[in-house]
């Protein structure tokens, strides 16, 4: 027995076994007396001392025997053990992986009596398992874990130093640039090679700043009798500051929103004002939480020490409140529309003042080079209405056409305050409580309305706790960009555009005056040259808001994540605060991004992925079972890998669907798993959509409780999705069927229904359809059928058109009334209740069922007169009257709006419980490819939960409790339609 055991030397983990087998009488020895258990204790492990373990092989049992004595390449226990296994000398016959058997042969010692055997460090017998390996392997998992946690706050911190920086210096490093290139521009005697709008910008620098400088002063030196309302607030940031936002605060508006190169004076007035303000608070805000400053005079800090003092005392006597009270109190108290005002209209006249452009050089040498200002201040008058004779005269601010030349190439060097932040946004816990860190973050876009901001600011952090945490959860899901896209992107664009959705980098020609006098010619040369200018202007917009898209792309691509800080609008809907690259924006927006964690698409993810595919391409395929929707995908395999591996020069299939870089998205990771040998396991970030179909309908389905209704919206399981688009264009088509039978002598619409009776499909009625339930009018309706006929380019007559247009939009509304009944009935009802209300002077208010208050904000507007130094401004401000049509018209599509914004909000709630990333557009759900089911189930059990709550009847309730004067109609019949249909519904989101 003795002799197999030496034959042995080194034994390992799945050699146990035999070797036992082989000795049977080996067994593990009881465990030793209290004295060796002690002396176990006390040996110094983490001094770097071994535990050898002798063996005799004479022995028929396995004596064992603890040596204190340190020896040569020994096993160093500390905190990374498996670095210090990895580094042990070669000498070791065997490797220590979880519970093996090693031996090691050394030369025979002598040591404290014992005579020299043989060592084996070999497999622990249970009592050394529990006392000691036990304990230092939690030890080092727990060392490990406390490292990763060091390491994540290292890089947290590093970010949020990264984002205060963003948020609180942007300005200021636009200042030292400016500063920067001036010193390099006097230096080399040369202007440095600039991109187009940063060379205007560096010419006007300096003046600007001097001329605001020179303002200050002059106002600082005025006695307060003579001094300019404005004068408090033009010192309240140095002149280079103020000079750099007034220049790109101006240039982005000349950007986004010039009208024949025209921006109105009270909105740049009031923009550069809010700018001003926001950069003051942030100002202040630092300046007070900094205990000593540099530049504080000892006033200054006098103040600071007497402050702290007062706070202090409170504190001590236990007065919490009133020390609160007096710190918010040395806060930037709001300025007010018209502070704002007469700031920003002087700042706009010192920029009118300074600012100067300078044509191309092609006079000769000696001629003096023109100079002409870039913005002049001029008066435009305006009709009412085509054919009034009602004007309205306003001021603009007119900028020379040279500044327009070139500007949207360089929309990219704008800045952009809002971008998405580097680390998660502040939890929301009220009305101005979270968000950015130091940007004003709001959580609700109240434009101005007194009575929903009063609102919101009485709200309690228990009622409304849980609208805070479904914004906090969409705060929380990191983005990343998906580089793979952005590169097609950039390419495409470098190529002029004009293709998979992006805008024609060139500008329609402008017609040449004709030769010929002839009136007919003139007017037709005067109209296409009114419609070249018309595209020109929308294309000059549409490409500064593709480099504004790009320019955040390229700014976030190198991050390993970002985040999209979210508020809501007066109803409840979420949406993020950064404005031009975001996950609401267009196909290019949706397809640059990603989810920043990826997850194994797996054997479901894989399902989901196609589909997805297939609702992208679009053009009827997603209105398919999901097995023909599997199909598609199948069929068009070598496309879809074609696209994925060969965008620009390949076949290009995916230009073909309706949101094509989606699509590319989509392809990219499908091939990728297809050409994986384990496709299940390919790591995914890419979001599914999961969208309601006519979710307006939907909801009011739900309200309802009608039968029919709930199935032609997929509230009931089918083989297929039913298609609400196709049944109304159905029932169209019946009509003018009709219609086009009867005598057109006695029925003037016959004629009109002949000619549209081959145009009708279920484009013509779906935009109709689908905002019906949104409140839209008849002249809405008539409208946006006019669009989609003119599309189809068969009724070319202009008079006909509109009639055509009429007469279809009736039809279509006729049609839809028949068929959701019930839906119009609740419609009907809500209207009743808004006119009610609004006809005794009150505005619509209720409580949504997540707790947060809403009030329509439409009431009839005041003007309200600014006297500046550039104009008298009228401001437009909420009055005391309310628009009662506005207010009835609204609350129907308003409600629905709040109802499809909590069930959102309760979706991201219980998908972030379950452990899943979850992003939201309204109707459209999105999570990663493997947990769609999941997402899936929660979804349809939050919709069921929130109608089974009696919605109507609490409004109605509500409205008494608040108008108890007020007499209201009753809650309109409902139906016997089972809820719990929608949970084996699989289209009612798909």
């Amino acid at each position: 027995m003795a002799s197999a055991a030496a034959a042995s030397p080194s034994l390992s983990l799945n050699q146990t076994s035999h070797f036992q087998h082989q000795t049977s009488l080996v067994t593990w020895l009881k465990p030793p007396p209290s004295s060796a258990l002690f002396r176990r204790k006390t040996l110094p492990f983490f001094e770097r001392h071994s535990l050898p373990i002798s063996a005799s092989s004479s022995s028929s049992s396995t004596s064992l025997s603890v040596h204190e004595k340190p020896i040569s390449n020994s096993v160093h226990f500390h905190g990374n053990l498996i670095e210090s296994f990895e580094n042990q000398d070669s000498s070791y016959a065997g490797t220590i992986k979880g519970a093996s058997l090693i031996e090691e042969l050394e030369n025979p010692v002598e040591r404290n009596g014992l005579s020299g055997r043989r060592r084996l460090f070999m497999q622990d017998p249970p009592w050394i398992s529990a006392l000691f390996l036990k304990g230092l392997s939690k030890m080092v998992d727990q060392t490990l874990k406390i490292e990763r946690k060091d390491i994540d706050k290292r890089k947290f911190d590093s970010l949020r130093r990264r984002q205060v920086k963003e948020e609180t210096e942007a300005w200021e490093r636009m200042v030292d640039e400016y500063r920067d290139l001036e010193k390099e521009m006097c230096e080399k005697n040369l202007a440095p090679n600039l991109p187009y709008v940063k060379h205007m910008f560096l010419g006007w620098f300096q003046p600007l700043k001097d001329v605001i400088e020179r303002e200050q002063k002059l106002q600082k030196n005025k006695s307060k009798k003579v001094r300019a309302a404005y004068a408090p607030h033009i010192e309240l940031l140095p002149a280079d500051k103020m000079a750099v936002i007034v220049m790109h605060k101006m240039m982005g508006l000349v950007m986004s929103g010039h009208e024949d190169g025209c921006i109105q004076v009270v909105q740049a007035a009031v923009s550069i004002g809010i700018a001003i303000e926001q950069e003051v608070r942030i100002h202040n805000f630092l300046k007070r939480t900094r205990k000593n400053n540099a530049g504080d005079s000892q006033e200054e800090l006098k103040e600071k020490q007497l402050l702290r003092k007062r706070v202090n005392s409170l504190i001590r006597r236990k007065r919490i409140i009133d020390a609160l009270k007096v710190v918010k109190s040395e806060g930037t108290k709001p300025w007010g529309r018209a502070t704002q005002a007469k700031l920003g209209s002087r700042l706009l006249e010192l920029l009118i003042e300074a600012a100067y452009v300078q044509p191309p050089l092609t006079q000769s040498g000696d001629s003096i080079p023109e100079f002409r200002p870039a913005f002049r201040h001029k008066f435009k008058t305006v009709t009412k209405y085509p054919g009034s004779k009602l004007v309205r005269r306003y001021g603009v601010i007119e900028c020379d056409s040279l500044l327009l030349a070139g500007l949207d190439k360089s929309a990219k060097h704008m800045l952009i305050p809002y971008v998405p932040m580097l680390v998660p946004p502040k939890r929301w816990k009220g009305y101005d409580k979270g968000g950015y860190l130091f940007l004003p973050s709001y959580i609700m876009r109240t434009h101005g309305s007194k009575k929903q901001q009063d609102a919101l600011r009485d709200i309690s952090h228990k009622t409304a706790h849980r609208v805070f945490e479904a914004l906090d959860t969409l705060g929380n899901t990191k983005w990343r960009v998906n580089r793979n896209i952005l590169d097609v992107v950039e390419r495409l664009w470098a190529d002029g555009g004009n293709i998979a959705g992006l805008v024609n980098r060139e500008d329609v020609p402008i017609p040449e005056k004709p030769s010929s006098e002839d009136p007919e010619e003139i007017q037709s040369w005067k109209w296409s040259v009114r419609k070249a200018n018309k595209i020109n202007r929308e294309r000059h917009s549409l490409r500064c808001d593709v480099e504004l898209k790009l320019s955040v792309a390229r700014k976030m691509k190198d991050e390993e994540g970002f985040y999209y800080p979210h508020n809501l609008d007066f109803r409840g809907r979420a949406y993020p605060m950064h404005p031009h690259l975001n996950h609401l924006s267009s196909d290019l927006c949706r397809g640059t991004l990603e989810f920043a964690e990826g997850r194994p698409l797996g054997k479901s993810g894989l399902h989901w992925l196609k589909i997805h595919l297939a609702n992208l391409f679009a053009g009827g395929v997603e209105k398919l079972s999901h097995d023909a929707r599997l199909a598609f995908v199948e069929n068009h395999l070598d496309d879809i890998m074609d696209s994925a591996e060969n965008p620009i020069h390949g076949k290009r299939w995916w230009l073909k669907a309706e949101d094509p870089f989606q699509c590319l998205a989509a392809c990219v990771i499908l091939t990728q798993a297809l050409r994986s040998p384990s496709p299940y396991s390919v790591i995914s970030h890419l979001p599914i959509h999961q969208d309601g179909s006519c979710n307006g309908l939907q909801h009011y389905a739900a309200l309802g409780r009608d039968s029919f209704e709930a199935a032609a919206v997929n509230l009931v399981a089918g083989e297929k999705p039913a298609d609400v688009y196709s049944e109304i264009s159905r029932r169209v088509h019946e009509i003018m069927k009709n219609d086009s039978s009867k005598d057109p002598e006695s029925n003037p619409t016959a004629a009109l229904a002949k000619i549209l009776i081959t145009q009708v499909d279920r484009k013509l009625v779906k935009q109709t359809v689908m905002t019906s339930v949104y409140g839209v009018t008849y002249v809405g309706a008539r409208e946006q059928i006019k669009r989609r006929l003119e599309e189809k380019g068969v009724i070319t007559d202009e008079r006909m058109l509109f009639a055509a247009a009429c007469y279809s939009a009736k039809v279509t509304l006729a049609a839809l009334g028949e068929i959701f009944e019930a839906a119009r009935a609740i419609m009907s009802w809500l209207g009743d209740c808004a006119k009610i209300i609004a006809s005794d002077n009150h505005p619509v208010r209720w409580i949504t069922p997540l707790g947060l208050p809403v009030v329509q904000p439409y009431c009839r507007s005041e003007r309200h007169l600014i006297r500046t130094s550039l104009q008298v401004l009228a401001l437009q401000r909420e009055g005391n009257t309310v628009d009662v049509r506005k207010q009835r018209t609204a609350f129907p599509p308003n409600f629905v709006h709040s109802l499809d914004g909590t069930h959102m909000m309760m979706t991201a709630v219980a998908c972030r419980e379950a452990g899943l990333n979850f992003a939201g557009v309204h109707d459209s759900y999105w999570t990663h490819a493997c947990d769609v089911d999941t997402m899936n189930r929660i979804l349809r059990e939050k919709f069921v939960e929130l109608y089974n709550t009696p919605i109507l009847e609490d409004l109605l309730q509500s409205f008494q409790e608040s108008y108890p004067n007020l007499v209201f109609p009753p809650v309109p019949k409902r139906g016997d339609f089972d809820l719990k249909e929608v949970l084996k519904s699989q289209y009612f989101f798909n």
